[in-house]
Parts: C-alpha cells; structure tokens; sequence
C-alpha cells in the first residue's frame, strides 16, 4: 500500500531543502556583500565560544570532574593554538579528560 502522506512529506522536505540550498544564489546575484564575509568569518568563533559556555554551564568546579573540564578545556585551546588541528585538538581534549576522570581523578 502506498502512503500518499509519506510520499508529501518526503517532496515538501525535499523542496525545502533544496530551496535553503539555492536561495543565497537567488538572493546574492553578482557579488557576496560585505557583512555576508563578515558573518562568515565571525560566525564560527561565535558558535564554539556559545558551545562551550553550554557545555560547562552545569558543570560544579570544586569537584573532581570540575577539575578535569578545565584542564581539559587549556588542553584543547593549547593543542588548537600549537597545532591548528581542529580534530587533533578534540580527541586530544577528550582523551586527557578520559584519562583525568578514570585514572588520576577517580
């Protein structure tokens, strides 16, 4: 049996995403204005900087895991700023906070 309903659903998406995807080509015909650039370049630390304060929000610095976030936390911004790796400086922020919370913490 056929799904009308399904099948809507699936092309409504389909349209929308496509136009998400050709709307800044419809929108910006000849040149990328300037705060375009300008939001491009500023968006990507705005983002991690907004990820971050999330993600320790919650987090009670006088305990132990407290500890290991912050020293985690210098690890990935040391890795990032030695190595401009983005990846490197996430999984080796997250295998020093592995090893924090299991081993030197527990």
């Amino acid at each position: 049996m056929f799904s009308w309903h399904a099948f809507i659903l699936v092309l409504i998406m389909g349209v929308v995403t496509a136009g998400i995807r050709f709307a800044p080509f419809i929108v910006f015909k000849k040149k990328t204005p300037l705060w375009v650039i300008y939001l491009g370049q500023v968006f990507p630390y705005a983002i991690m900087a907004i990820l971050f304060v999330y993600s320790i929000k919650d987090i009670q610095f006088v305990s132990h895991q407290g500890l290991a976030v912050l020293l985690a936390s210098i690890s990935v911004i040391l890795l990032h700023k030695w190595k401009h790796s983005t990846i490197l400086s996430i999984l080796g922020g997250t295998v020093i906070y592995m090893i924090l919370i299991q081993t030197i913490l527990a």
